[in-house]
């Protein structure tokens, strides 16, 4: 489900590559391309940080791509917005990395693949940069490898939900240090807004899901997503992509599934779910009073919905 941080050897048995002798401006961005799957050079240099410069980044992506480790498509043409992504090579070499043991495989591969990905890619990757931002500033222990995207998670034989990420940090204000996890949607407001109230039923689904036993009708046992959780993430929606009437009405819709849909409802009663848009994210840091509770009204920091 997401990484396993456990010490490894850092050779890849197949490519004999050794992830300890890269240079470490180019591991560390060939490891945030495998973690994100796709970024434009300042989302790299910010996610990287304050210690290296756009223009050091840039160089560095230059010399990946000629050793054929990275590749990028240019999203906007008259912006020369360059969107990369790891090469097959690349994602071979950084396969057997430690810090990315247990993710899936690479999800890119081809141009064709990241032109398509790339507009929810990079809006998932803004979310998780106002997180960051906010963490940093706070001092939080939210390294860069505290947030999973595309984690997979089943419901029964046939069903499967893909949150866009799962978020893993430790705010400083926590009592005894605990970590404290949440999924993450974000929605760019595509169209109508069943999209975004089927994807609340389908969280709904997975916290409900109880497996059955092998040669039994009735479910047996917990939950189904305790392989993966001691306790059940929040759940945070990020809005965007639309007037900010727009977002809130849709923020209003999920508040209304969450009282009358019975299973969501359910849901909204043991884990706390809330929403903000990616602007008041941004502009004020996921720490303030920006999230709207889907149970409530009174605004309150995304750790204490």
């Amino acid at each position: 489900m997401s990484y396993d941080p456990r010490p490894e050897d850092s050779r890849h048995p197949r490519t004999g590559f050794v992830a300890s002798l890269i240079e470490p401006l180019a591991h560390e961005l060939l490891l945030a391309l495998a973690q994100h799957h796709l970024a434009c050079t300042q989302q790299l240099q910010l996610v990287l940080g304050p210690d290296r410069t756009r223009e050091a980044v840039a160089d560095r992506l230059d010399k990946l791509r000629r050793e054929q480790l990275v590749d990028c498509v240019v999203r906007a043409p008259s912006r020369r917005t360059e969107v990369w992504f790891l090469t097959p090579k690349g994602a071979r070499i950084t396969q057997g990395w430690p810090a990315l043991r247990g993710r899936p495989p690479y999800p890119i591969t081809s141009a064709t693949t990241a032109r398509r990905r790339a507009p929810h890619s990079l809006t998932v990757l803004r979310a998780y940069l106002a997180f960051t931002a906010d963490a940093r500033r706070r001092g939080d222990a939210h390294a860069h490898l505290g947030w999973t995207p595309q984690v997979s998670h089943a419901i029964g034989d046939r069903g499967k939900l893909v949150a866009d990420a799962v978020l893993h940090a430790t705010p400083t204000d926590a009592q005894q240090q605990c970590t404290v996890r949440a999924f993450v949607e974000v929605d760019r407001c595509p169209g109508s807004g069943a999209r975004l109230a089927a994807k609340l039923i389908a969280y709904a689904r997975l916290w409900a899901y109880r497996p059955h036993a092998a040669g039994q009708r009735r479910q047996a046992g917990g939950p189904l997503w305790r392989r993966w959780y001691p306790v059940f993430p929040r759940l945070l929606f990020i809005l965007t992509g639309a007037h900010q009437q727009t977002l809130h009405r849709r923020i209003d819709e999920l508040q209304a599934m969450a009282v009358r849909h019975p299973l969501v409802a359910a849901l909204a009663g043991e884990v706390p779910l809330g929403a903000v848009t990616l602007d008041d994210l941004e502009v004020h840091g996921a720490t303030s009073p920006v999230w709207v509770p889907l149970v409530g009204t009174e605004l309150r920091s995304w750790t204490e919905l």
